[in-house]
């Protein structure tokens, strides 16, 4: 009798750990062997991106996806030209970077005030004026503030299908955890932010993402020794010669070569 329950409790644990087992993903394989993808990102055109993040990038031959606005590679457009030389990607970040009008500087460009045909404008005319400038037309895309909405109340929409028809990846901004390239969304794909930390902060983040086969989406600002939206660049010399260690088996390239590289193996 007492086997019999014990062979009953068996298959009874059995039958309801199955489907938890069924639901973890599988290990999604990187190139060469690698266990995780990084890709570093910065937003606005900021100057400081041109005049000391690229040189820095460039010394490691470590190449980023840059979101830029149309005005600000205007008054640095040199700069500009030399990065897309030198291999950097260059996303939209829209026209006239539309956030909340909760936010005071953005009440002229409040997201609830416009349609979805406005947004699309938006993303399009800066596009367009990008090319013009660089030569190059955008293929990825990060969301001003991480916002996605139009609109209010029971009037709000959502622009991710804009994005998702115009470009092949849309990126958020200060997201919890990396992306899952067997399943994320490629017009939502998570963007964690970089400002302000150190090395040893996101290191346990890499390691965790090492460790699922993750890819990380690093989000910055500035690229300097400080200020307030900076992305150190002593916690990115740190992080490149972290990367460039085979034994890390860390693979870092712009957002758009890890999208096609995902994509050509999803079903």
């Amino acid at each position: 009798m007492k086997s019999t329950s014990l062979y009953l409790l068996a298959l009874c644990m059995a039958t309801l750990s199955s489907p938890l087992q069924a639901q973890q993903p599988a290990s999604f394989s990187w190139p060469s062997g690698k266990e995780a993808a990084i890709s570093l990102t910065f937003d606005d055109a900021r100057a400081s991106q041109v005049e000391k993040g690229t040189a820095l990038l460039d010394e490691y031959g470590v190449k980023a996806t840059f979101y830029v606005l149309p005005g600000p590679v205007k008054e640095q457009l040199a700069g500009w030209k030399k990065a897309v030389a030198s291999g950097h990607e260059i996303g939209n970040h829209s026209l006239n970077h539309p956030c909340s009008g909760n936010f005071p500087w953005a009440r002229q460009k409040a997201l609830e005030e416009l349609s979805l045909a406005d947004i699309r404008k938006e993303l399009t005319e800066s596009n367009k004026q990008i090319e013009s400038m660089l030569g190059v037309k955008p293929q990825v895309f990060a969301y001003p503030c991480g916002q996605k909405f139009v609109g209010r109340g029971l009037n709000t929409k959502s622009y991710v299908p804009v994005v998702a028809e115009l470009f092949s990846s849309g990126r958020g901004w200060r997201d919890e955890g990396p992306n899952d390239p067997a399943f994320c969304d490629m017009a939502q794909i998570t963007g964690i932010e970089l400002d302000g930390k150190t090395f040893e902060s996101i290191l346990p983040l890499i390691e965790s993402a090492r460790k699922n086969h993750q890819w990380i989406v690093f989000a910055g600002h500035e690229m300097n020794d400080s200020g307030e939206q900076t992305t150190q660049l002593e916690t990115l010399r740190r992080l490149m010669e972290y990367v460039q260690d085979p034994a890390h088996g860390v693979w870092v390239v712009p957002v758009g070569s890890v999208v096609k590289y995902i994509k050509e193996r999803k079903p």
